[in-house]
C-alpha cells in the first residue's frame, strides 16, 4: 500500500493562515498539547484562520504566517498537535522533525502551550526541549479552568523551575498576546540557553532510566510553580461527564442534541431561504434584464447564459447561505463549549464494539465537516493499514455539501418533518461507515489490531462570541468560495452543453433543454438510474454533474428547469415543484421509495474530485480506484434495494 509523509507546508484546506511572513526572518514555532489552544493562539496572534476544534487531529499540517514579535518581525509556524516529541504517528513525526531541525534549521524560539489545568503532562514536552541547546518560552493557557479547579499557578516561580520563560494568556479572548510578543522578542535577542542540567551518571540509551528522569524534573518544576487542592475535587464537567459519557445516556444525548441542531436549522432557515429566492427571481432577474435591454443584448445568448445559468445555478445555492451559517453556527458553539470532544468519546465506544480502530473515530467526525481535511487527518493514526482504512471510509460520511440537497429534497417531498429527514441521513452515514468498516475489517484488514481512543476531554467552557463567529465565518467563506470558483466553472459547462441543439433546429443558446447536447448525454446514463426509481434524465444528469462538487446537484437541477422555465431556477416552490413531478413520473407510485433510494445513492456515492485527489495523495492511485469502485457498488445496491423493498410495500 502506499502513503505519503506529511511535508511542512500549509493546508488549503485548514482555511488561510494569513499573511506571508518575510524571507528570512526569525521563526517561531508553537507546539503544544491537542486542546491546550495551540491554534486559537496562532489565529490570534496572527489574523490567520487555522481550524481549530477540541479533538486531535484538528491540525495535520503546519500553518505558516507573519507576526511582529515586539517589532520583529518573524515568521510564526503551527505545529501538528503532540505532547511528546516520542513520535507514534505521521503527524507528531513531522512535529518531531521540525523542532529537531530535520531537513531545515532549528526554529529560533519554540513556543509551548501549556495546560494550567494539566501542568504535569504538558511539562513532559517541556523536558524533552529543555534537553537542547533551544530557546523556549512557555504559553500557559486554560488559566480559568486551573483557578475553577483550585489550582494556583504561579508563572514566575514556574519560570525559574523550568528554566525559561512563562506568559499567562488566554488565546479565546487574546489576553496575554502583548506580554507574550515582548518576551518571544526578549528571547530572540538574548543568547540560546544551555541545556538544563541532568544528573550525572545517567545513562541515555535507558530509554525507561530517561523517562524517570523527566518525570522528576517535572514533579519539582509543578511543586515550585503551583500549588494544588487538597484532595480529589469533583467539578462541574466531572458531573455533566457522568452522563454525557454514559453508556447508554451519552449517545442518546448524542442523537437528541444532533436533532436539534438539524430541526432549528431548517426551521429558521427556510423562511429566509424563500425570501432570498424571492429575491434572485425577482428584483435581480429584472434588473439585471433591464441593463441588457439598455445595451440592446435583450434576448441574446449571454442574457440566457446569465438568467438560466448564473442566477438560476449559482442563485439558488446562494440561497442555502442561511442554512449555513446557522448550523455552523451551532456547530461551533457545541465545539467550543467542549461538547463535541464527549461525542467523539460516546460514539467511539459504540464503533470500537463492531471493530473499528478506536483512534480512527477522530479523522470521521472531521469529515462531517469536509471530506477534505478529515483525509488529511487520517496522518494522526500510528498504522498504514489503520491510515488507509480509515481514508476509504471517511467519503460515507456526509459533508456539509450534501447537506444543501438533502434540505432541498426534504423540503420538497416531507416540508412537515424536513428537519427529522436530513437528522436521519446523518444517522445513516453514521451505520454505513460502521457497517463498511465492519466489512472491510473481516475481509482485507483481518489481522489489523485494535488501539484505545486516547482522548483529553476539555473542560465545558462558555462559548466567545467572536471565536464562534470567526469559526462559522471560516466554513461560510469555504462555501462561497466554492460557490465563486469550482460551482461557476460547472455551471458555465452546464449550461454551454444545454446551449448546443442536436435536434429541433434551434440557434445556440436558445435550444429546448430537451432538444440539447446535455439532455442527450444525460438520457445515455438514465437507464442505469431507472431501478433506482430515479431514471428522469435531469436527476441522473444531476448526479454525474454532483461528482465534481455535491452542491452542484443543485445547480444542475436550477439550470435545467430554468431553461424551460425561467422561474424555476430561481424560486425554491418552482424547483420543487419541478423535482417533485419527475420523481412522481418514475418512482411508478412509490415517490417515497424513489426520493429515498435518491438520498441514499447521493450519500454513499463518490463525494467530489477534490476528495478524490486528497486520497490519492494520502493512499495512492491502487486504494483510491478501489474506493470509487466501492463507493459506486454501494450507492448503487442499497438504493436499489431501498426503492425496490419501498415498492413492494407501497
Amino acid at each position: 500500500m502506499t502513503t505519503t509523509k506529511p511535508s511542512p507546508t500549509p493546508s488549503c484546506h485548514a482555511g488561510g493562515d494569513g499573511p506571508a511572513a518575510v524571507l528570512g526572518a526569525p521563526v517561531v514555532a508553537l507546539v503544544g498539547a491537542p486542546n491546550a489552544g495551540k491554534s486559537t493562539l496562532f489565529n490570534g496572534l496572527t489574523g490567520g484562520k487555522r481550524t481549530v476544534g477540541n479533538w486531535p487531529g484538528t491540525t495535520v499540517e503546519v500553518g505558516s504566517a507573519a507576526w511582529a514579535a515586539g517589532g520583529t518581525p518573524v515568521e510564526l509556524l503551527d505545529l501538528p498537535g503532540a505532547y511528546s516529541l516520542d513520535s507514534h504517528s505521521p503527524d507528531e513525526e513531522l512535529t518531531r522533525d521540525l523542532l529537531y531541525g530535520v531537513d531545515r534549521p532549528v526554529p529560533d524560539v519554540t513556543v509551548v502551550v501549556v495546560d494550567a489545568a494539566q501542568l504535569a503532562r504538558s511539562l513532559y514536552l517541556v523536558a524533552q526541549l529543555r534537553e537542547h541547546r533551544q530557546r523556549v518560552v512557555l504559553a500557559l493557557t486554560m488559566n480559568d479552568v486551573a483557578a475553577r479547579r483550585g489550582i494556583e499557578v504561579d508563572p514566575a516561580a514556574l519560570a525559574r523551575a523550568v528554566g525559561a520563560a512563562v506568559v499567562a494568556i488566554d488565546p479565546r479572548r487574546r489576553a496575554g498576546a502583548q506580554r507574550l510578543q515582548a518576551e518571544v522578542a526578549a528571547v530572540l535577542a538574548g543568547p540560546v540557553p544551555e541545556p538544563r542540567p541532568q544528573p550525572g551518571g545517567l545513562d541515555h540509551d535507558d530509554e525507561l532510566a530517561v523517562a524517570d528522569e523527566r518525570f522528576a524534573w517535572i514533579e519539582a518544576a509543578v511543586s515550585a510553580g503551583s500549588r494544588m487542592p487538597a484532595g480529589a475535587r469533583t467539578t462541574v464537567s466531572d458531573r455533566i461527564d457522568r452522563w454525557a459519557t454514559a453508556p447508554v445516556i451519552g449517545p442518546l444525548l448524542f442523537l437528541a442534541v444532533m436533532w436539534a441542531v438539524f430541526e432549528l436549522t431548517t426551521a429558521v432557515a427556510a423562511p429566509i431561504q424563500d425570501g432570498l429566492g424571492n429575491f434572485f427571481s425577482g428584483p435581480l432577474t429584472r434588473g439585471i434584464n433591464a441593463v441588457f435591454e439598455h445595451l440592446g443584448l435583450g434576448g441574446s445568448w449571454l442574457v440566457q447564459f446569465v438568467d438560466n445559468g448564473l442566477i438560476a445555478g449559482v442563485g439558488m445555492l446562494l440561497t442555502f447561505v442561511p442554512l449555513m451559517i446557522i448550523m455552523f453556527a451551532l456547530l461551533a458553539l457545541l465545539e467550543d463549549s467542549g461538547y463535541m470532544a464527549r461525542a467523539a468519546v460516546v460514539t467511539d465506544r459504540l464503533m470500537r464494539r463492531i471493530g473499528l480502530p478506536g483512534k480512527a473515530f477522530l479523522p470521521l467526525v472531521v469529515g462531517f465537516g469536509c471530506n477534505v481535511p478529515a483525509i488529511s487527518a487520517t496522518r494522526i493514526l500510528p498504522g498504514a493499514r489503520q491510515r488507509v482504512l480509515t481514508a476509504l471510509l471517511i467519503p460515507v460520511t456526509s459533508c456539509s455539501a450534501r447537506l444543501t440537497v438533502y434540505v432541498l429534497v426534504a423540503a420538497t417531498f416531507f416540508p412537515a418533518h424536513a428537519g427529522t429527514v436530513v437528522f436521519g441521513m446523518y444517522v445513516i452515514s453514521i451505520l454505513l461507515v460502521v457497517l463498511a468498516g465492519l466489512a472491510l475489517k473481516q475481509t482485507l484488514w483481518r489481522s489489523m489490531g485494535q488501539e484505545p481512543l486516547v482522548l483529553d476531554l476539555p473542560a465545558y467552557q462558555r462559548p466567545t462570541l467572536r471565536l464562534t463567529a470567526s469559526v462559522t465565518w471560516l466554513r461560510v467563506k469555504g462555501f462561497l468560495r466554492s460557490a465563486g470558483g469550482i460551482i461557476v466553472a460547472t455551471v458555465t459547462v452546464v449550461w454551454l452543453l444545454q446551449a448546443i441543439p442536436v435536434r429541433g433546429g434551434a440557434s445556440f443558446g436558445h435550444v429546448e433543454p430537451g432538444d440539447s447536447l446535455f439532455a442527450g448525454l444525460a438520457r445515455l446514463i438514465a437507464p442505469i438510474f431507472a431501478p433506482l426509481g430515479f431514471g428522469d434524465w435531469h436527476t441522473a444528469s444531476s448526479l454525474v454533474v454532483g461528482f465534481v462538487a455535491k452542491e452542484t446537484v443543485i445547480t444542475s437541477w436550477a439550470q435545467t428547469y430554468a431553461a424551460a422555465d425561467p422561474t424555476a431556477g430561481q424560486s425554491p416552490a418552482q424547483l420543487q415543484g419541478h423535482i417533485h413531478a419527475a420523481f412522481a413520473a418514475t418512482g411508478g407510485g412509490a415517490v417515497t421509495a424513489a426520493v429515498f433510494a435518491f438520498l441514499i445513492f447521493l450519500l454513499a456515492y463518490t463525494p467530489c474530485v477534490a476528495t478524490v485527489a486528497a486520497q490519492y495523495r494520502e493512499i495512492g492511485l491502487r486504494w483510491t480506484a478501489f474506493g470509487i469502485l466501492m463507493q459506486l457498488s454501494v450507492a448503487w445496491v442499497l438504493a436499489c434495494l431501498v426503492f425496490q423493498l419501498g415498492r413492494l410495500l407501497t
